[in-house]
């Protein structure tokens, strides 16, 4: 097993990565002081999958435990099915002290964080991501959230997880455009930070792609490592975590637009070719950079334009940028690229060069 460390004094976690994991998960618990009560909260697809076996890990060491199960999906990270949720926590006499453990992919991980960071004011959290995305990305860091008004993460919290377990077997069921999907970060982590990192995913993307397990234990140890020091230094996102954002200024809009059809990670990749090609525009990056950029993007499987769009829709994704979680005094505020391995952050970045830049792509 690889432990990563996250220090951040008294919220500081581990992150363990490795096969089999989920049986010790209880075990763990119980080292750190918890006992008595235990939720779960998964979604309909991992419960059959995984949920049996992270109970019986939790009944081993003396937990008594309660699976709280939503539907799957972006459609129900909301301020309802989080409402839901409080009840069902208020009939389980669900305590302070009772740990809530997020087992599924980034919807669940982001709605059970959100509802352990408010319900009771804080609850313990242990997040379990089954998805590459959840691993590499949403599970670190403490971002929890809902989304609102078709906006994406609008209501949240940063609250930071007692623990998170990222147990490799539970990606043998994960389909091949959910991997897909998760290299959409791993990918945003390489070219915002590691060069090196960079060109190992060139050599092997095809092999993490058909399942190898030792790749994608090395891709998620890598991830956490990249991931794990931006947020020490930077845990409210104020400045330097900032960079995490990459592509997702536009990424966000593309999934709104779609009414979250479009998957995180795609959305993610179209927006840092967008963003990748803004870079060059403005002098920051190298065409050759660029163009590594955009065929690793195409092995991972993932997009690099924004779909067919109506100028109506069209003006609204570029509405959509300006309502950006990052803007800051009425500007953008845009993570770009240097070069691959090293992202700045700018305000120079309007509306228009965003639209030159998506909507030029299209030939008429």
């Amino acid at each position: 097993m690889i432990k990563v460390k996250v220090e951040l004094g008294k919220n500081s976690y581990d992150i363990n990565i490795g096969a089999g994991l989920l049986p010790r998960v209880g075990l763990w618990l119980k080292e750190k002081g918890y006992s008595g009560k235990a939720v779960i909260i998964t979604d309909t697809n991992v419960k059959g999958l995984y949920a049996d076996i992270l109970q019986r890990s939790l009944a081993n060491a003396a937990f008594t435990v309660t699976i709280l199960e939503v539907p799957a999906g972006e459609d129900q990270k909301t301020l309802a099915t989080a409402g839901r949720l409080y009840q069902r926590l208020a009939e389980s006499f669900a305590e302070r002290t009772t740990p809530i453990l997020a087992l599924g992919g980034g919807v669940i991980g982001d709605l059970a964080g959100f509802v352990a960071a408010t319900y009771m004011r804080g609850v313990p959290l242990v997040q379990i991501p089954t998805s590459l995305l959840a691993m590499v990305d949403s599970s670190i860091g403490g971002k929890t959230a809902v989304d609102h008004a078709n906006l994406k993460n609008m209501i949240g919290a940063f609250y930071q997880p007692k623990l998170v377990v990222a147990d490799v077997d539970t990606l043998k069921t994960l389909p091949k455009i959910e991997l897909s999907n998760g290299m959409g970060e791993v990918i945003k982590h390489a070219v915002i930070r590691d060069k090196g990192f960079f060109e190992f995913l060139k050599e092997n993307m095809a092999g993490a792609m058909a399942y190898n397990t030792g790749l994608l234990e090395d891709i998620i140890e890598k991830n956490a490592r990249i991931k794990a020091p931006v947020v020490e230094t930077d845990e409210k996102e104020s400045d330097l975590r900032t960079i995490l954002n990459f592509g997702h200024t536009v990424g966000h809009a593309v999934e709104a637009i779609s009414d979250f059809k479009i998957k995180h990670g795609q959305a993610v990749a179209i927006g840092m070719m967008a963003a990748a090609r803004i870079s060059e525009r403005l002098g920051f990056i190298r065409n050759e950079e660029v163009n590594q950029l955009e065929l690793l993007i195409h092995e991972a499987g993932l997009p690099v334009k924004v779909p067919e769009l109506s100028r109506e829709e069209r003006e609204k994704l570029l509405e959509t940028i300006k309502h950006d979680k990052k803007v800051l005094d009425n500007k953008i505020r845009f993570v770009l690229l240097k070069s691959i391995g090293s992202a700045i952050i700018s305000d120079k970045v309007d509306t228009g060069l965003i639209g030159e830049v998506l909507f030029g792509w299209r030939t008429a």
